[in-house]
């Protein structure tokens, strides 16, 4: 199958070495010349890197946008009428659908990032084991869906299939909200002083406040309705805790309910 890959960070990237890797002719592009040159000094197998996102697009039968929201509508323009099916990786779907009349179109979200941005830290096997959410809206093709699905199970990732507005819902809660704490929580704690006691808690409760803040304001602010409802609904709840420290045994049946719902939960 031959598929082109509009944008080369991290995912792009990632997605470029494991379509080359499956044996897929696949061509990649990314606006940023530097990036081009990191892709093509790399040597992938079965890729090559365009100049041009109508070059990288021709004769593609897939073509994967990897983009931030913002850039999709500009990347549509130049892929003019591109007969072939487009799907994508943005964080966000009802958005991304809303600029897909006419085309041919399959929503999907790998939930594979990193703290880590850029094609420097691109890898084959990052979608291995990983969701990758494949949405099935009401105007979805099954036949496009199913294509899309056999791709993403060769690269070995696990699909589930959701809706448009379901995923965003969904998101909100495991995504985007909190990137939003992770960053707030590290900012509380830049004192060079506090930093030198900061361990695994402050490690793993900040991780992805290390990705890059263009890219986390991209996704939440095309969220924005389902973030804020969300982050409302996480500030009622942690004013509760708040409003109960001084009586452990009220403290504990907040926290039971957290712990509950990390214990549950299968990676």
């Amino acid at each position: 199958m031959r598929i082109a890959v509009i944008g080369l960070g991290l995912i792009g990237g990632s997605l470029l070495r494991a379509l080359g890797a499956a044996g897929h002719d696949v061509t990649g592009y990314d606006s940023d010349p530097h990036t081009r040159q990191l892709a093509r000094a790399a040597e992938i197998t079965h890729a090559t890197i365009a100049d041009t996102v109508r070059d990288a697009a021709v004769g593609a039968d897939i073509v994967v946008l990897a983009v931030p929201l913002p850039a999709v509508s500009a990347v549509l323009t130049e892929l003019g009428d591109h007969p072939g099916l487009i799907t994508d990786v943005v964080s966000v779907k009802e958005p991304v659908a809303q600029l897909m009349t006419a085309r041919r179109y399959v929503g999907g979200h790998p939930m594979a990032g990193t703290e880590h941005s850029g094609f420097a830290h691109a890898d084959s096997t990052l979608f291995r084991n990983r969701p990758w959410a494949l949405c099935l809206d009401a105007d979805t093709n099954r036949d496009d869906w199913a294509t899309v699905a056999r791709l993403l199970g060769e690269l070995g990732a696990r699909v589930i299939s959701i809706t448009s507005h379901d995923h965003d819902a969904a998101v909100a809660r495991v995504s985007h909200v909190p990137h939003l704490l992770a960053s707030a929580l590290a900012a509380s704690a830049a004192a060079p002083e506090t930093l030198a006691l900061a361990a695994g808690s402050y490690w793993d409760g900040t991780r992805v406040a290390a990705t890059a803040p263009a890219l986390v304001a991209a996704m939440c602010s095309g969220n924005a309705p389902r973030v804020r409802e969300t982050l409302d609904e996480v500030i009622a709840d942690l004013l509760v805790a708040r409003a109960v420290l001084d009586n452990p045994r009220e403290l504990e049946e907040w926290l039971t309910r957290g712990y509950n719902a990390r214990r549950n939960w299968s990676p």
